[in-house]
């Protein structure tokens, strides 16, 4: 059991080692450019969730894109409104990850692994340098995720192991449980990439690998409120709007669990566990967008109203 959990954990470091290092080097391969492209393509709504869907593809981090779409917002390059759209996008752009974890591509890890080392090794220019560093976590992500995926195959028959898995199929416990773990791992793509696999090893079912990943969207918020301290009013009215939409989202996906698991189930008619999974992450986070897109200029009353912006001074 010792070796099991050792492998897991080493599994789980490789793969968030791989997030937050291919999020910075995106951001430093792109440049000042991802700014100037965020803040040029946000004219509506629908181009700003555009921009976050993209954004977030890119850097595989939702997290990672809002605290930019934050950090830009408290300097004045982006509006509340824009930033609203670009956080919607944002979480459906984070289900692009689980779409590829389903792929089962950590096997062929060791060739994205070879080919950015030797680019790292052989390039002196800096760009081509950062696309190599890019690859190179690639298939350090996708490794860790194969480390895992090895890692649990035995838990399945584990007796206490698959006792405390069924738990999860309650849709609170496990979306307290799921919540849990991203609160502490700082990441819910690795929250949802771990159900996937256990779902995959038979180790979890459908119903709560929905319910792990219902709760891994909201111990996402944690980082992006806590980039919004001492950050402006919109700033944290950005933060408070990522919150608030995945809160309500979540709660309508407990209250409506069951049918949301047959509609699921039906347009996954003859996929694997895993691709259901993955599936249920994508339709959850593309109908709370639809459902929530219309009612932007509700929230930005709400919230102006109880963050109403400084009037400023003129001398």
């Amino acid at each position: 059991m010792t070796e099991i959990i050792l492998s897991i954990v080493a599994g789980l470091v490789l793969f968030l080692f791989a997030v937050n290092n291919l999020s910075d080097t995106l951001k430093l391969a792109l440049g000042d450019n991802a700014h100037y492209w965020i803040t040029k393509f946000t004219s509506n709504t629908f181009s700003s969730l555009l921009v976050g869907l993209v954004a977030t593809t890119l850097l595989d981090s939702s997290s990672a894109v809002i605290i930019i779409t934050i950090v830009l917002v408290n300097t004045n390059f982006l509006t509340f409104r824009q930033a609203m759209g670009i956080v919607l996008g944002a979480n459906i752009g984070t289900t692009v990850s689980s779409q590829i974890i389903a792929m089962n591509v950590g096997k062929y890890s060791p060739i994205l692994l070879l080919l950015g080392f030797v680019l790292i090794i052989i390039s002196k220019s800096s760009r081509i340098n950062n696309v190599g560093k890019v690859i190179l976590y690639f298939g350090v992500l996708f490794f860790g995720l194969y480390t895992m995926e090895n890692a649990v195959e035995p838990l399945k028959n584990h007796e206490l192991f698959s006792e405390w898995m069924k738990k999860t199929e309650q849709p609170i416990i496990g979306a307290l449980i799921g919540a849990v773990v991203t609160l502490i791992i700082q990441s819910s793509s690795a929250t949802v990439g771990m159900a996937i696999i256990l779902a995959k090893k038979g180790a979890l079912s459908l119903a709560g690998g929905v319910a792990v990943m219902l709760g891994a969207e909201l111990g996402t918020c944690s980082d992006t409120l806590i980039a919004t301290i001492k950050g402006s009013k919109a700033a944290i009215k950005t933060g408070l709007f990522h919150l608030t939409f995945n809160l309500i989202s979540i709660i309508l996906g407990l209250i409506l669990f069951k049918p949301f698991i047959n509609i699921v189930e039906l347009i996954s008619a003859g996929a694997s566990i895993e691709r259901s999974l993955a599936n249920a992450h994508m339709l959850f986070n593309f109908f709370g967008v639809l459902v929530f897109v219309w009612t932007l200029p509700l929230f930005e009353a709400v919230l102006n109203k109880l963050l109403p912006e400084k009037p400023s001074v003129l001398s």
